[in-house]
């Protein structure tokens, strides 16, 4: 029944010579994304915060695709630090960067903070991976033709950007709080594509399905209930992964940026992701709540 989502889109576009990294591929989604590149020839390097799995990941990767130009790195999306010092190594020791998939998240989780102090949700989806963006965007700008990839998911289109209380310190709904850090991906791949005009760097986001991943290991209650009536229809990790890799390596998205995409096929996000006013105000936020300048 799954594949009634699927559309057929399949390529064989090679990427020998080139360099991709994919956050929390030690599993689902991510860990797919990063066999079928690294298949295709790609220097793949997966970037995880529990390193024995990553380590497990690295060998199905190396064995399913026979390609050993695989690495795994520690990174980990909820520590500042952890992603400076990450960077720090990637900066020091990678000569490109031809294809970053910010793909890492965690969702609906019991209400946490991150080390740095800020809602574990728009923590690790959304500042964390603001961060390790801007901290490998010299490199990538280096590597062009480049593309940089956010996974984000239907339910930023049910989220509002909370400029006065990011950190849901003054309530918490996890739902809420996971949909407001899909859209935050969402606007960030807006304003970045912005930033970035003529440096022959694009970016993209996307949907990837609803898939049956570690990611709903927090779902309790009502998700619960609505994730078992739904399973029969969901997308396993491999199809899942199919809209990451058309961002990744189609070549008719090279002319394409800032754009939505769902089912292999370039889409329409909420208006919500398309206001300009608050994707700049939120960028503002990132930037202050980050202690960095990314004018």
């Amino acid at each position: 029944m799954s594949s009634f989502f699927r559309r057929a889109w399949s390529s064989d576009e090679k990427l020998d010579g080139k360099t991709v990294l994919i956050t929390g591929a030690n599993t689902g989604i991510g860990k797919e994304t990063a066999k079928d590149l690294a298949k295709r020839g790609a220097k793949i390097i997966i970037a995880c915060r529990d390193m024995e799995k990553a380590q497990e990941a690295l060998t199905e990767i190396i064995e399913t695709s026979g390609n050993d130009n695989v690495k795994c790195m520690k990174l980990d999306l909820s520590d500042t630090k952890s992603i400076r010092e990450f960077a720090e190594a990637f900066n020091r020791d990678e000569p490109k960067l031809n294809i970053l998939i910010n793909n890492a998240g965690v969702m609906v989780c019991p209400y946490g903070k991150t080390a740095d102090g800020f809602e574990t949700q728009i923590g690790v989806n959304h500042f964390g991976h603001f961060l390790l963006t801007y901290l490998l965007l010299d490199l990538i700008k280096k590597s062009a033709p480049a593309r940089i990839i956010t996974v984000s998911s239907m339910a930023h289109s049910w989220g509002s950007i909370n400029l006065e209380d990011i950190n849901s310190e003054k309530s918490y709904d996890k739902s809420k709080a996971y949909s407001q850090s899909k859209l935050a991906n969402v606007l960030f791949s807006h304003s970045l594509a912005k930033r970035l005009e003529g440096t022959g760097v694009t970016t993209y986001s996307l949907h990837p399905g609803a898939v049956k991943t570690d990611l709903q290991r927090h779902a309790k209650g009502a998700w619960s209930f609505l994730l078992t009536l739904t399973r029969p229809f969901f997308k396993n990790a491999v199809e899942g992964a199919q809209t990451s890799l058309y961002c990744a390596v189609e070549p008719s998205l090279e002319n394409e940026t800032g754009q939505y995409y769902s089912d292999c096929t370039r889409t329409s996000c909420s208006s919500a992701g398309k206001d300009d006013d608050v994707a700049q105000k939120l960028w503002e936020l990132s930037c202050r709540m980050l202690n960095i300048t990314w004018e």
